[in-house]
C-alpha cells in the first residue's frame, strides 16, 4: 500500500475508491412520490389524474418502489377510479404491481367513506334531506357489477334504525320477495322503509320490473301498517325517484281504491 491510498500491484499503483454500505440509494420513483405527496399536501386531490389516486394510496404501503406503471394499469382493467375502488381483492392481485399487502391502501380508503357517509346519513333525517341518503347509496352502490336491493329501516320519527342489502343478483318479481321485506321490517320494529337498488349498466330509469317489485313492496307493506317513503334507482351519474315521479303516491291511491271496493 502506498501513500494516498493507492495500491501497488505488479509494478502498477491503482487508486481505491471506498463506499459506505450506510449510504441507500435512492429508488426510481422516490421523487416522484414525494412530489405526489406534496403536491396532495397542498391543494388536495386537485388537478390529480385518476391513476394518480390511486398511485398515492400504492405508495403507503409500497416502500422502495415505483407505482406508476401499476396504478395504470389497475385503470386501464377496471375502467374508472370508481371501478378499482368496487374490485375485489382478488381481481386486484391480478395486476400486476399489486398484491395483498399494498392492496390495503385500495380497500381502506372505499371503506372509510362507506362508514363515514353511512354515520352521516345515521345521524340525519333521510325523510328530510334526501341528499345525505343519495350521497351514501350513490358512493355504495353505484359501480356494483350485480344488483344489490337495499333497505333502509325507519322508526317512527323517521330515524334510521338499520340499513340492509336483502337481494342481490338480476332483481325480478320473482326475485324480490315482499314476504321477506316485510318480515325484516318486523323484526326492525320499523314504521317505514327506504329502498334502494343500482343498475349496473348505469341507465337509472326504471324498468317495468322495477314498477311492478315497487307495487308489490308498498300493498304488501301497507297491509302491515308500514309506510313506503321511497324508492330510488342507483345510476352511474344519477337516480331515478319513484316518489318524486309520482309513482309511490299514485300506487297509494291504488292501494286506497282497492280497499275501499273490497272492504
Amino acid at each position: 500500500m502506498l501513500p494516498g491510498g493507492k495500491l501497488f500491484f505488479h509494478g502498477q499503483a491503482y487508486g481505491l475508491t471506498c463506499f459506505s454500505m450506510d449510504k441507500k440509494i435512492p429508488h426510481k420513483g422516490q421523487g416522484h412520490r414525494r412530489r405526489l405527496r406534496e403536491r396532495f399536501l397542498t391543494s388536495g386531490l386537485s388537478g390529480f389524474h385518476d391513476y394518480e389516486v390511486i398511485e398515492l394510496l400504492l405508495t403507503l404501503t409500497t416502500p422502495r418502489k415505483d407505482c406508476k406503471a401499476a396504478a395504470k394499469a389497475a385503470i386501464k382493467r377496471f375502467k374508472t377510479l370508481q371501478g378499482v375502488f368496487e374490485a375485489d381483492a382478488a381481481e386486484l392481485c391480478q395486476v400486476k404491481g399489486i398484491g395483498p399487502v399494498n392492496l390495503i391502501g385500495i380497500r381502506l380508503i372505499k371503506a372509510v367513506t362507506d362508514r363515514y357517509l353511512k354515520k352521516k346519513l345515521i345521524a340525519g333525517n333521510p325523510v328530510n334531506n334526501s341528499r345525505e341518503l343519495h350521497d351514501y347509496l350513490r358512493h355504495s352502490m353505484r359501480d356494483k357489477f350485480r344488483e344489490c336491493f337495499k333497505v333502509v329501516f325507519l322508526d317512527a320519527k323517521n330515524r334510521i334504525i338499520a340499513l340492509e342489502t336483502l337481494f342481490t343478483g338480476t332483481l325480478t318479481a320473482s326475485s324480490v320477495y315482499p314476504r321477506e321485506v316485510v318480515q325484516a321490517a318486523l323484526n326492525h320494529h320499523a314504521a317505514a322503509l327506504i329502498f334502494a337498488h343500482n343498475h349496473p349498466s348505469g341507465d337509472p330509469e326504471p324498468s317495468a320490473e322495477d314498477i311492478a317489485i315497487t307495487r308489490q313492496l308498498v300493498f304488501a307493506c301497507r297491509v302491515m301498517g308500514i309506510t313506503v317513503h321511497e324508492h330510488l334507482v342507483i345510476g352511474a351519474d344519477k337516480y331515478f325517484s319513484f316518489a318524486d315521479q309520482g309513482y309511490i303516491a299514485r300506487i297509494n291511491r291504488e292501494y286506497v281504491e282497492r280497499t275501499n271496493r273490497n272492504p
